[in-house]
């Protein structure tokens, strides 16, 4: 997902086909790898310390326990951040091209560093950024960080500005969601299940309603998508101040 976008737009440059021959010999690869060096599931063994702390421990969650305002704002959070990010992402090849006239070249060099501006982030820095200032303002300054290169983006004026600009919006997106992901691990710690389903799905319809909404507001204007984005993205930093205070108040 962080370096694919890059490749294949690389790809593309040699010949249309080519993203999809490579991607079907990686899926020919895997299936391969996964048949003949995946073990069985009777081949692999709990280890005796981790099956009796698993009989022991209560897991079991309810719907209840999820109702309270920081778990609530942040499933919200978690929508808004795949609505956004999907919103951003499926018209950015249409909208750089028709705007700022960007080539296919272009396009594939700026995908190219964010995957790479990703990938460092999420790997070497993500943990660092969150001990030294914790889950709540990674959240906070993602979505301000998102927001800014987004009006960023409707108002440059050049290709270089509008690339910098898309490696801030990419970037805090791929830190928002483990943040979010993380916080809630930690405000539930009995309703595991439930927060993982609950996250993918609501990452599911973001992905599905982002480029539904994009793709009808490009039709209007070039610069609806990225307002609308750029919308809900402030709307969402505002409310980490209310995760924040409520997060307090359960700590205490």
């Amino acid at each position: 997902m962080i370096l694919g976008p890059g490749i294949g737009g690389i790809l593309a440059g040699i010949d249309y086909k080519a993203p999809f021959w490579v991607a079907g010999l990686l899926g020919l690869l895997s299936t391969i790898a996964l048949a003949t060096l995946l073990p069985n599931d009777k081949d692999v063994d709990l280890p005796a310390e981790t099956a009796e702390n698993a009989s022991h421990t209560d897991l079991h969650g309810s719907w209840s326990d999820l109702l309270s305002k920081p778990v609530i704002i942040l499933f919200v959070m978690i929508l808004v951040s795949s609505f956004g990010l999907q919103g951003f992402e499926s018209i950015y090849s249409l909208y750089v091209n028709q705007v700022f006239h960007f080539s296919l070249d272009n396009i594939a060099l700026v995908l190219t560093l964010n995957g790479l501006t990703s990938l460092f982030m999420q790997v070497a820095m993500f943990e660092r950024l969150v001990m030294w200032l914790n889950e709540t303002r990674v959240i906070r300054y993602c979505f301000l960080i998102g927001f800014a290169g987004t009006i960023w983006i409707i108002f440059a004026h050049t290709k270089v500005e509008v690339i910098i600009a898309t490696l801030f919006v990419f970037t805090a997106f791929d830190l928002l969601r483990p943040a979010i992901t993380t916080l809630l691990t930690k405000l539930s710690s009995k309703n595991q299940g439930l927060i993982n389903g609950l996250n993918m799905s609501l990452t599911s319809v973001g992905n599905i309603i982002g480029p539904l909404m994009s793709g009808a507001l490009l039709d209007m204007n070039t610069h609806f998508p990225y307002a609308v984005v750029a919308v809900f993205l402030l709307v969402s930093y505002l409310f980490t101040y209310m995760i924040r205070l409520q997060h307090q108040v359960l700590n205490e």
